[in-house]
């Protein structure tokens, strides 16, 4: 069993196999889109009508305050969508100022392929296991400690 895919490309439908579940990053997006929503909806009507009211061509704002504001509130959502997830992001993928990447091999992110596996989980010989991956076309086979 595969248990980890180094590429530095990607490679569509890795996921199900390496047995990676869906994420809810969709769910997110649409809760950082709803706050902005919200916010740009609230900050609008507290602008236009509550704090300095304007009367545009004889007519109350508070009417025709969301047809007038749509740009607006389209453009405020999409923002905080957008920082919403990139903080997410870098979150959630560790990319901190200070904390260093686990990289297997310099060449991961450049022009090599890696697969991470547990041969001794898969009931064959670290020789058998080595052969298999030289006759699939493995250029390199390094053994690599789990606490390394």
């Amino acid at each position: 069993k595969v248990s980890e895919v180094f590429s530095p490309f990607p490679i569509h439908g890795i996921d199900p196999i390496i047995g990676v579940k869906n994420t809810r990053l969709g769910i997110m997006a649409f809760i950082y889109g709803l706050t902005g929503l919200t916010l740009a909806t609230i900050g609008m009507r507290y602008f236009m009508v509550v704090d300095w009211p304007m009367n545009i061509g004889g007519k109350p704002i508070d009417e025709g305050l969301l047809t007038s504001m749509i740009p607006v509130i389209f453009e405020v959502t999409v923002l905080f969508t957008a920082f919403g997830m990139a903080t997410l992001f870098f979150a959630r993928a560790k990319m901190i100022h200070g904390i260093t990447p686990d990289i297997i091999d310099p060449r991961q992110t450049n022009d090599r392929l890696f697969l991470a596996v547990e041969p001794n989980k898969m009931n064959i010989s670290q020789d058998e296991f080595e052969s298999i991956c030289k006759a699939e076309g493995a250029l390199e086979i390094r053994e690599r400690n789990a606490e390394a």
